[in-house]
Order: C-alpha cells, then structure tokens, then sequence
C-alpha cells in the first residue's frame, strides 16, 4: 500500500516539475512605437494555471485599465493578464519583465522595448479608440447604458443669484469608442455662461472607480455659469451618439489571449437633467454703491498725471481685480469735477476661465479734458459686491487724487458765461470755431452723383442683393437639413482626409497604420455615400448596395478585394501586392465610384 502511494507521489511530482518546464509565460504588446497620449495594450500570457502574477512597473507609462481572463478549452488552461496603457513622454522605454509562480516554480515573461514619439492632440470626435476594460462584457443595449453614458457634474447645486459655478459634462466608459457626434448641446437658458477652453486643444483621459467599477472617463464640455435670477433653473442634458466596439463572449482560446472579439454598435445617451436652486441676494445690508457684483474683488485706481494746463487731457484708471462675474460688471460710479469734460470709459477685461471659475481683471480707462484752471479734487470710487462665501456685502473705497490745473493757452476769442451772475468769463478753447464766409459756388441738380442714373440704380440694387441674399441663405439652410445629402457630400472629403494619413503612415512605413486607414477611408466613404451605419456595413451590404446603385460587378469587385486585402494585413503580413500598389487601387475605387454615382 505504501508502494503504491510513494509511485503516486512520484508520478505527481514529475508530471509538475514537467508542466513547470512546458509552460510559457510571454508578454505581447499591440505596438511598439506609440504618440503621446496614445493607448496600447500590453498582454502577460501563461498556457496554464499560475499564482502569484507580479506586473512590472511600466515606469513612463499611465495604466489606464487592468484585467484577467482565464479559459478552459478542452482540459487546457489558458491565463491572459491584460493592460491598456498610454504614453506620457516622449522617449525610449522599457516594459520590465511579469513574474508568476507555476508549481513553485517562478517564471518571468520577456521584456518589452518602446518608442514614444510625439504624438497629435486627441480630439473629441476622432476615430481613436478609447481603452476598454477586458473584463467587461456588453452584448445588449442594457449593459452598454452602463458601460457608456455622460454626466453632467456640478462643483455646487445651491448658489446666490450671479454666483458662479461649474458644470463638466463628463464622459465615463468601458468599451472602446469608434467615432462619436455630439446630438444636442445642453440648454442653458436662465445662465449667462463661457466655455472653459483647454489650451492643449486635447482630450484629457484619467481613470475614475464609480459605483465599484473602474472607467475611463474624460471631461467633453466645461461651462463656468452665472444664474441670471432667483428659482430653480435646469441644465438640460447633452445627448450623444456613439459608434462602439462591444466585447463578445468567445470559446476562442487565441482571442481571449489577445484581447478577444469585438462588434460594433451605434449607441445615443444623454446625461441626466440637473437643477439648480438659486437664492436671490439679500435685501439686508445692501449698499447704495451695489451694482450687482458677486464674487472677491478689488479696487485700485490711479491718473496719469497730477498737474497740468486747461484744455490738456487726464487719463483716470479704476481697476477691478478678483474673481466672479467681472464681465458683467456695469460701469463703476465716478465723481468727476464739473469742470471735467467726462467722455465713456473705454473697458478691457483680462480674465482666465478654469476649472475654478472666471478670474482676473477689468480696467475702465476715463478720458478727462481739464476745461478751467484751478486746483480740483477727484473724490474716491465706492465698489461693492456681494461676498458669498462669507453671505456678506463688502464696501472698497479707492484713493482720491488732487489735480492742479494751470492756464492754458488762449487759441480763440469764444467764450461762454458759467453763471447769470457777475462771475469770471471762461475760455472753452476749441469748443467752437467761427463759421467762413467764403464766397460757395452751388451746382444744379443732377449735375453732381445726387438725382444721377447711377444714384437711382444704387438705391434698386440694395433691396434686390438683399433678396438674393435672403433665398440663397433658404437655400443653404435647406440643403444642410438633409443630413443624409450632407453626409453623401462630405464623403469624398472625409475619404480623401484617410487617404493623406495613409499615406504618412506609407512613408513612415508603418503597415499597420497604413491599412487600418486605407481600410477606414473606404468603408467611412461607402458609409456616408450609401447612407448605411457605419456598424451595419459587412461585405454583403456592400454588395447589394453598390449593385443598387447600378455598378458594375467589376468594380463592386475591386471594393470588396481591397477591404479583403486590408482586413487580412492588419493581422498577418501580405507580400503578394505592395502597399503603394493597395494606395493607388483605394484612389482609384474612390473616385470610380463617384463618377459612376
């Protein structure tokens, strides 16, 4: 009995030492040379069972999403450990070897040189794929609710009336996104509003865990908003449609290990309404000074100069530092002398629109004209706005100036009596100019360009432009309400945007690149010529269309050999035909088919 357990013993021990030594454990990477800010997915795969799986540091790299898979295929044991990872910096790096214990046995995968070049900006309808979660799976439209959807998120709810606040229409997903068109944008009536502008015109991706799942979530549209009065005011939804790739469960060992399959979907989502509850500003305490400003600020003021002659001209400056609604600030309540000509000020505003709200500053520049001579005082501006951190109105009062105005020089003999009283009689400088007398030669009418042929064919000529104007704008409005017009005349240019980048990636001899977009330029272009969804296009639909539209098989057949041919380079190298070759036979299927069609 003892024999037979220790030969039991035996034989487990071999058959582990000998599945240690069989089993591989391989690190694969969709690409080696990636642009900044662009995704890639780094695969640690083991033929059998393991434990203890240590990822290296991915130093220079962000990890944007991470999974496993495991497969049972017939008895054999399949693990996959799956990262999406994108590019930070420009340079050469190093992805570390991944280390796993297989029967006490510590096994270490390959290590992975790449390249970051310096990539282009995301932008946020592009035809860049957004990283998916390897764990997700989402066959029907329920799961793809959870998986895709936009919130509108808000940095405070409860606001004074001309209080700012920040809403970020946020995008959250586990699925990877194909294209994208923005629907509707959100209604903002009720709010005085400005966009908050990147400066790196790109998408910025981070991941987010919400409701215990992780996400890859980027901030589509920032708005800083100002509520116009008091109630509870709505920000309508922003809706969204997406063309997506949908995981698909798979008894494929080989497409578990690399990523699996995938379908695409055309999916609409909006984000949910969100109310504002505004309180109107407090009656108690209010200024006389208030002009409706909410917000932190400060005063500062200042002249150019503080003695001059009559009839010179003073420059008066009131600066308004802080932030809240600077742009909507009216115009600050200023003393002047009456002896001051006052013209409007002339304003610049110099703000910064962030995360944060509106800061920075506006400037009232006064132009003052000193009409007397005599030693004047400029009295100090009283500012107050409504502080509502501290729910307070505040009061700044500036600095007032002494101006010393001495005489000028007499340039003429018009002169104006201040009062009805015996009071000094005071020079008005150049307010008035004595009228010529010079003898004035009159013409007849009609001699001159007035009463003309000319002036009567004019004055015909403006309302008829106008009414040409007025139905070519019909014309266009109507042209641009059809979309699927519009979208069967922009095909060719879209086409032709695919075609150019497939060429870069021609002579930068990346062939992975240059199908891919040969492929997306054919198939974008049929998509938008026939008016077929993008995700509903398969060789057959193809087919039948073109055919629908009276081509001939010959061509129809040049289409379809070419996807073929790209669809199959993408995953295995094609030496029969060379890339350039493929390049001319794409142009050249373009435009056959729009001199057919």
């Amino acid at each position: 009995m003892k024999l037979k357990y220790y030969i039991l013993t035996f034989l487990l021990f071999w058959a582990g030492i000998s599945f240690a030594q069989d089993a591989k454990f391989t690190a694969t990477v969709s690409k080696t040379t990636v642009g900044t800010g662009e995704q890639f997915q780094v695969n640690f795969s083991l033929n059998g069972n393991g434990g203890d799986f240590s990822p290296p540091s991915f130093g220079g790299f962000q990890v944007l999403s991470s999974g496993n898979t495991s497969v049972d295929n017939n008895g054999v044991i399949s693990n996959a450990y799956i990262y999406i990872l994108t590019a930070v910096k420009v340079g050469e790096y190093t992805i570390g070897p991944a280390t796993i214990v297989v029967n006490g046995r510590k096994l270490s995968s390959n290590a992975i040189k790449i390249k970051v070049v310096k990539g282009q900006p995301v932008q946020q309808n592009n035809n860049q794929q957004i990283a998916s979660d390897p764990r997700m799976v989402a066959n029907n439209s329920a799961n793809i609710s959870k998986s895709l959807f936009i919130k509108a998120i808000v940095d405070k709810a409860n606001v004074y009336q001309g209080e700012q606040l920040t809403v970020s229409f946020r995008l959250y997903t586990r699925i990877g996104i194909e294209d994208s068109r923005t629907d509707k944008v959100p209604d903002l009536t009720g709010f005085w509003n400005e966009d908050i502008r990147s400066p790196q015109q790109q998408v910025e991706w981070k991941v987010e865990t919400y409701k215990g799942l992780k996400y890859n979530t980027a901030d589509i549209k920032q708005t800083i908003l100002f509520p116009e009065h008091a109630g509870n005011i709505t920000i309508e939804p922003m809706e969204m449609t997406f063309a997506v790739r949908v995981p698909v469960q798979t008894g494929d060992v080989m497409d578990q290990l690399f990523g699996g399959s995938f379908k695409e979907e055309t999916v609409q989502i909006k984000s949910a309404p969100v109310v504002i509850h505004v309180k109107p500003l407090p009656e108690a305490g209010k200024p006389d000074s208030f002009t409706g400003a909410v917000g932190a600020f400060k005063i500062e003021t200042a002249i150019d100069k503080a003695e001059l002659k009559a009839n010179e001209d003073l420059n008066y400056k009131a600066k308004i530092t802080g932030s809240g609604n600077i742009k909507l600030l009216k115009t600050i309540n200023t003393s002047f002398p009456a002896d001051f000509e006052k013209y409007d000020p002339k304003i610049t505003d110099t703000t910064t629109e962030n995360i944060s709200g509106v800061s920075g500053s506006r400037i009232y520049n006064y132009l003052l004209i000193t009409r007397h001579e005599g030693d004047f005082n400029i009295d100090p501006v009283k500012f107050s706005y409504f502080n509502p951190a501290t729910n307070r109105y505040v009061t700044l009062t500036s600095k007032g100036f002494h101006v010393k105005v001495n005489k000028g020089v007499a340039e003429s003999n018009v002169t104006a009596l201040v009062g009805v009283d015996k009071q000094d009689i005071k020079l008005l400088g150049k307010d008035i100019r004595y009228i010529k007398t010079n003898d004035t030669v009159l013409s007849k009418l009609g001699d001159e360009f007035f009463g003309s042929l000319w002036y009567y064919l004019l004055l015909v000529l403006g309302p008829v432009l106008c009414v040409v104007a007025y139905n070519y704008r019909n014309k266009m409005l109507k042209e641009n309400s059809d979309i699927v017009k519009v979208k069967n005349k922009r095909a060719g240019k879209i086409a032709a945007k695919h075609l150019a980048n497939a060429q870069k990636q021609l002579i930068a001899n990346n062939t992975t690149g240059f199908y891919e977009d040969v492929f997306k330029g054919i198939y974008g272009y049929i998509s938008d010529k026939l008016n077929i969804p993008y995700a509903n296009l398969d060789r057959e639909t193809i087919a039948s269309s073109l055919k629908n539209k009276s081509l001939g098989d010959q061509l129809i057949s040049r289409v379809l050999e070419t996807l073929d041919l790209c669809e199959m380079a993408r995953y295995a190298p094609v030496t029969h035909i060379s890339k350039q070759e493929v390049f001319e036979k794409a142009k050249g299927i373009i435009s056959d088919i729009e001199n057919e069609i």
